[in-house]
This record gives C-alpha cells, structure tokens and sequence, in this order.
C-alpha cells in the first residue's frame, strides 16, 4: 500500500492556490475536466512528490461546511518562525502561533487547519511569537 494524497475541496481556487503556495506547496498537476465541471489540482513540497495535496474545485458553487472536522494536513518546515513571518506577510492569520518555536496552526480560505511542525526539534521561544496570543480556532 502507497500513500497517494489527500483532497480538500475548495470554493476559491486561486486563493486556495496562493495560500497554498504561500505555504510553500507547489503545483505538480493539473486536470481540468469541462465533462464534468471540476479542476483537479495537486501540490507537494519541493523535493517530497510522495506527499500531495489534491485541491478539488468543482465549478458549480457548493458551500462547504466543517473544514475543522476533517483534521488538519501537517508539514514539517526548516524554519518556523521564517515560515510563520512569510505567511503573515501574505496576509495569512496564524491561528496559534509558534510560541514553543516548534508548532504553529493556520488556516486556508477554506478553513482547512495546517499544522506546521519544526523539522528537527523546537527552536529556543523568540519574539514575536513567544507572547503572540491565539487567535480564533484551529
């Protein structure tokens, strides 16, 4: 048995797409199926192809409720406090800030929780983060 991916359903995708690759995802494949209405889009790390996120947006609107009860998809990053200050910049709330200087939670335009792990054990805490209060749920 192989791991393959797992799918998040999307509503936006070129704000899923900017946040993901915010994130530091990129684009490896791409379906755009007219028959029926849906872009498949799928993402990895650079260097870790085994580990993909396939986006699905179908093109008719749906709401899609309950992104924190599907989990979260976890990556483990180089530097936490790099990635965390990217993504801010980019207009992306973290959710729980990496205070340990080892994990941290965002969220995409879809609500789906990303957990970002520092790869390596934790960094000694450092400001901003190790007095940054949680902001909504994760």
């Amino acid at each position: 048995m192989k791991y393959l991916h797992t799918m998040v359903r999307v509503t936006d995708i070129d704000a899923s797409l900017a946040f993901y690759k915010l994130l530091g995802l990129a684009e490896i494949k791409r379906i755009d199926n007219e028959r029926g209405r849906f872009t498949l889009v799928f993402l990895a790390a650079p260097g870790d192809t085994a580990a993909q996120v396939e986006l699905t947006h179908n093109w008719d609107p749906e709401d899609y409720t309950g992104g924190r009860n599907f989990g979260h998809l976890a990556y483990a990053v180089d530097d936490i406090y790099d990635t965390c200050a990217r993504l801010a910049d980019g207009g992306v709330t973290i959710n729980r800030p990496p205070r340990d200087g080892h994990m941290a939670f965002v969220r995409s335009p879809d609500g789906i929780s990303v957990e970002l792990l520092q790869a390596g054990g934790a960094k000694p805490p450092a400001e901003p983060w190790a007095s940054m209060p949680n902001t909504g749920v994760w």
